[in-house]
């Protein structure tokens, strides 16, 4: 792909997207960069592309330059509405509209596995990538996670894997899918971005949509959604469910992982028990399930599948232990940022559980959720712009089953305030949980920033009682 000389722009100046910047400048495109915020609001970011020979055009008509110039191409930062009326407009003077991971799906010579589901996603990437490091194979792990890959593409050999974590925004604007793919789980999510519940689906279909023949997929077969999609996938299907045997793929029996690949393997490939998986919780059965099948048709040994398999303690934020005060255990599951992320994690528990849930509306529902909190949670404590959805929800679920039950419901105006009344709440042996069914952005920068001042006040709190304790 030929980039110098192109007339390029790049709309937003996030975390992606200045790699792109310095990417695209150094292969000697004409770029200009636009912004919502000024230089000022950028702060830091901004002085990263000041020196850069670059046009800036920044604050509240930023956009402008699409309707009123052409360029050749449109980078978009990813989780930008891709239909506003100034992107069609450039749309229809000519422009491609890109994003940096189109760009690095057009570069990168290496064999790609892409991982993209509503949950799970971080974790099955994690895992493939620590197997195929574990088999001594040539790993970048990316995407959703880590540090940007563009800035390498060029670097990357042929014979190295690539994996990476695919988000809906990363998937929407893709013509190519990656040459082994897994498409975990899909239930509503980001449609305060997205137009509808069926552009959301159609996105993370294009981790499949492009394949070829000699391409493979590992879809969920417990879930329908994803099931019914095997029938249109061109390359080979691989499906792992925890309640049946399905073959080819992963499937538990007799309390053991087992996946069928090909007769190189001799047929079944014996994981682990699912009992020796460190990750609570069903759900992390099946991110091993999927990540073993990823393993194995990336390249990946058995026995260096086994091993990650049984000794991978997690990533932070997705139900992390932080502390134990009093015999009081305190989760951060942050990462929930969607009502069956905290289903799944309400689920990993018998003891009784103190629910922090709430935040940003990403218009999602809580009827599922809200059941699942009427047989599960002994407090509710609910904060943010969803506090009273969530609160109604969990009211209305009474009614559903018509069995009363001793559940406490309590609202804050902040984390700190939320992990106080916990604290004063709970017994030895309950569990205090941050899972938020909701996405942070009305109280903090992203899930990790409220995850990690979860942990701070947490930590907080041991020390003040360690001569209590």
């Amino acid at each position: 792909m030929e980039l110098l000389g192109k007339k390029v722009c790049v709309v937003g100046l996030g975390a992606s997207n200045l790699p792109v910047v310095r990417f695209l400048v150094k292969e000697g495109a004409r770029v200009t960069v636009c912004d919502q915020k000024d230089a000022e609001a950028l702060g830091k970011r901004y002085r990263e592309v000041a020196d850069l020979p670059v046009r800036l055009n920044l604050g509240g008509r930023y956009l402008d330059v699409l309707m009123d110039e052409d360029y050749d191409l449109v980078f978009l930062t990813p989780g930008m509405k891709k239909h506003l009326p100034e992107i069609e407009a450039a749309r229809a003077r000519g422009a491609e509209i890109w994003s940096e991971m189109k760009l690095f799906f057009h570069l990168c010579p290496a064999l790609i596995a892409g991982i993209t589901g509503t949950s799970g996603k971080t974790t099955t990437t994690t895992l493939v990538g620590e197997m195929l490091r574990a088999s001594g194979l040539k790993t970048l792990v990316g995407g959703n996670i880590g540090r940007p890959l563009i800035e390498k593409v060029r670097e990357i050999p042929a014979s190295a894997r690539v994996v990476l974590e695919l988000s809906s925004f990363q998937l929407q604007l893709l013509d190519r899918s990656p040459q082994v793919g897994a498409l975990l789980n899909i239930s509503p999510n980001h449609l305060d971005i997205h137009r509808s519940m069926e552009e959301y689906v159609q996105a993370k279909a294009n981790i499949w949509r492009f394949q070829g023949p000699g391409d493979a997929i590992v879809l969920n077969w417990d879930r329908p959604i994803t099931r019914e999609m095997a029938a249109s996938c061109r390359g080979k299907v691989f499906f792992f469910s925890y309640r049946e045997e399905v073959s080819p793929g992963a499937f538990v029996r007799d309390g053991r992982i087992v996946v069928q690949v090909d007769r190189k393997h001799e047929g079944e490939v014996e994981i682990c028990s699912t009992d020796e998986i460190r990750l609570p919780g069903a759900h992390n059965v099946e991110n091993v399930m999927a990540a073993s099948i990823l393993a194995l048709l990336c390249g990946a040994e058995p026995g260096a599948i086994r091993r990650v398999a049984t000794t991978f303690r997690g990533v932070e934020h997705r139900l992390e232990l932080v502390a134990n005060i009093g015999g009081v255990r305190y989760y951060n599951d942050s990462i929930a940022t969607t009502p069956d992320r905290t289903e799944a994690a309400l689920t990993t528990f018998t003891a009784p559980v103190i629910l922090i849930a709430g935040g940003y509306d990403k218009h999602i529902g809580f009827d599922d959720l809200a059941r699942t909190i009427r047989t599960r949670v002994k407090t509710l404590i609910t904060l943010g712009v969803t506090a009273p959805k969530i609160e109604k929800a969990v009211l209305d679920a009474v009614e559903v089953d018509g069995k009363e039950r001793d559940l406490k419901i309590q609202r804050v105006d902040s984390l700190e305030e939320a992990v106080r009344l916990a604290f004063q709440g709970a017994r030895p042996g309950d569990v205090v949980l941050l899972s938020p069914a909701c996405a942070s952005y009305d109280m903090f920068r992203n899930f990790e920033e409220r995850g990690q001042q979860f942990r701070r006040l947490v930590e907080a709190l041991k020390k003040e009682n360690q001569s209590v304790w």
